[in-house]
């Protein structure tokens, strides 16, 4: 998935890889919030507040989506890479 534009400058590479840092971390990190969130609700409706009790759902949704979008990041950051690594003799001059 090659955007077709082409970093001028040193800047611009290091901002698409933060760009696509943010891109690939958030869905991972959004569903670890959206469990944690669900399971405080149950908690609280329960009033069940055993602190360790929302580690193990959370670990496993993680795993699991991570499992799911696993091809998808692993894709974004071999482009990313490969466009640094592509442009890396002209700054290395």
């Amino acid at each position: 998935m090659n955007s077709g534009i082409v970093p001028l400058n040193m800047f611009d590479i290091m901002n698409q890889a933060v760009w696509t840092m943010l891109i690939v971390a958030l869905p991972v990190l959004l569903v670890a919030m959206l469990v944690g969130l669900m399971i405080g609700i149950i908690q609280t409706a329960t009033s069940l507040q055993e602190q360790t009790l929302i580690f193990i759902p959370k670990i496993l949704a993680v795993f699991l989506f991570v499992i799911l979008i696993g091809p998808w990041m692993g894709s974004r950051i071999l482009t990313i890479t490969r466009e640094i690594l592509g442009q890396l003799e002209r700054f290395i001059q």
